[in-house]
Order: structure tokens, then C-alpha cells, then sequence
């Protein structure tokens, strides 16, 4: 069985071929559809040279917002299953093999589940603790980093143009209400390496305010805010990292 991959990309050349590499190793490809909203960097350059590898990429450029790249991806599809997979991950060896065994009758989609890296950060009990927290996460607000989805599922979706984040929430959402149900196959992940400017504070005061904006206001997903000191964690912890870093400089 061959699967057609959604992927949204905007500036994502730091990690897109390892993602891309991933996805062509581990997931029977149909056609690899990228909505790609008019990036400045290789990115597109790096999504030629995989479409010259492979020939089943179909690339579309659109600017507006994720909800309705997701819409568009989705109208884009051809198969009775199919994937969207986020452009800063990378997944685990086997993952389709591993989320199929979940794909039975009534089942809607089925979540890998995504972990969080700290760059240079290597914590065992750190990490085992975030995959707890992915998954309780995940049944508050739902995710799409690594998702297997029945076509029927969504075929009709309409999600709200304003929804910048927490589409995923609504796409998790109307699954649901259209009776199907969401497994989380445990042993089926991907790893989330976050874009660079993402663990500047600044950006992370802008997420949590988008996140207020888009997510608490039209879902009452407030369960969710209590997951925050858990993710604040993150950027202390790197942050951390580069202020002992500096200072250990300082004293060569």
C-alpha cells in the first residue's frame, strides 16, 4: 500500500533534508505533496533535488495561512490513507509499518508521537518525561507532526483561514465529531527539532500569545495552558546551556 505525504514548508532548509530522508526511507511514498508558503532560503531549491531523486513531488506555492495549506494538501490527495508529516522532523526507522498495525475499522488517524530536542541537550529521565507529557498534550489539542489520516476522515474538511496554529487542534477535532476515533501509536515517533529562532524568548512570549489568540479562545483547550511550565522548561534549559557555554569560554 502506497501513502500520499503532506508536508507544509516555509524557510525550512536547516533540517529539510534529513526530514526528507526520513520520510523516503520509512513511508511507502505515492506522491509527496509540499505546500510551500514562498520561502527565501534553498528551501525549495532542496525539494527539486528530492523531486529529481524520486519524481513523485508536487510542489504548491501559497501564502496563505497553515489552515489553509492543510485544506489545500488535503483536496490534493489520492489515497484511501494518507500522511502529513511537519518539515522539522525527523521519523523513527519503520514508522509506517509501526502506525499501519493501528489503522483498523473505525479509526480516523493515528499519531506518532513527537518528541521535543534540545540541541546538545541529553537527558534520559528528561525525555522519557517529555514523552509523557507529548502524549497527555496530545489528547487535550491533538498534533499533526507525524499523523497517519483516512481520507474519508477529512475529505470535506473546512478549517477556519484564521487558525495561523492550532489547525491541528480543529483537523483532531472534526475527526472526532465525525465519529471516527484517534489511536497514538507509542512506538511509531518522530524527533522535533525546532526552528532556530523559536528558542529566542521573544519568539517564545510570540507562540504563547498566538497560542492564547488561536487555541484557548476557540477550542476551550485551557487544560492545555497547564502543560506550559513543562514547556518553559525547554528554553530555561537551553538557554541555560548557552550562558554556562559562555561563561566557560570566558574563563579559557
Amino acid at each position: 500500500m502506497k501513502i500520499d505525504v503532506v508536508m507544509l514548508t516555509k524557510d525550512s532548509e536547516y533540517i529539510l533534508r534529513r526530514c526528507l530522508d526520513s520520510i523516503y526511507r520509512n513511508i511507502p511514498i505515492n506522491n509527496l505533496i509540499v505546500i510551500d508558503g514562498f520561502s527565501k532560503d534553498n528551501t525549495v531549491k532542496i525539494l527539486e533535488e528530492f523531486d529529481e531523486r524520486y519524481g513523485n513531488l508536487r510542489l504548491i506555492r501559497d501564502g496563505g495561512t497553515r489552515a489553509k495549506a492543510r485544506e489545500i494538501g488535503v483536496r490534493n490527495v489520492e489515497t484511501e490513507w494518507f500522511m502529513f508529516v511537519d518539515s522539522d522532523v525527523v521519523l523513527c526507522r519503520g514508522w509506517f509499518d509501526k502506525a499501519r498495525k493501528h489503522a483498523g475499522v473505525g479509526v480516523g488517524a493515528v499519531w506518532g508521537v513527537n518528541v521535543d530536542i534540545i540541541p546538545n541537550f541529553r537527558s534520559r529521565v528528561f525525555y522519557k518525561l517529555a514523552l509523557h507529557v507529548a502524549k497527555k498534550s496530545f489528547k487535550i489539542r491533538g498534533g499533526l507532526h507525524d499523523t497517519l489520516i483516512l481520507r474519508d476522515a477529512v475529505k470535506d474538511i473546512k478549517i477556519p483561514s484564521y487558525l495561523r496554529i492550532f489547525e491541528d487542534a480543529y483537523v483532531m477535532k472534526w475527526i472526532r465529531s465525525r465519529g471516527y476515533r484517534v489511536q497514538i501509536c507509542e512506538d511509531a515517533y518522530c524527533l522535533h527539532y525546532k526552528p532556530p529562532e523559536n528558542w529566542y524568548w521573544r519568539a517564545a512570549v510570540s507562540v504563547a500569545k498566538s497560542e492564547v489568540k488561536c487555541g484557548l479562545v476557540y477550542s476551550g483547550l485551557y487544560r492545555y495552558a497547564l502543560y506550559y511550565p513543562f514547556f518553559s522548561a525547554y528554553w530555561l534549559i537551553y538557554n541555560f546551556q548557552k550562558i554556562k557555554k559562555a561563561y566557560s569560554y570566558a574563563g579559557d
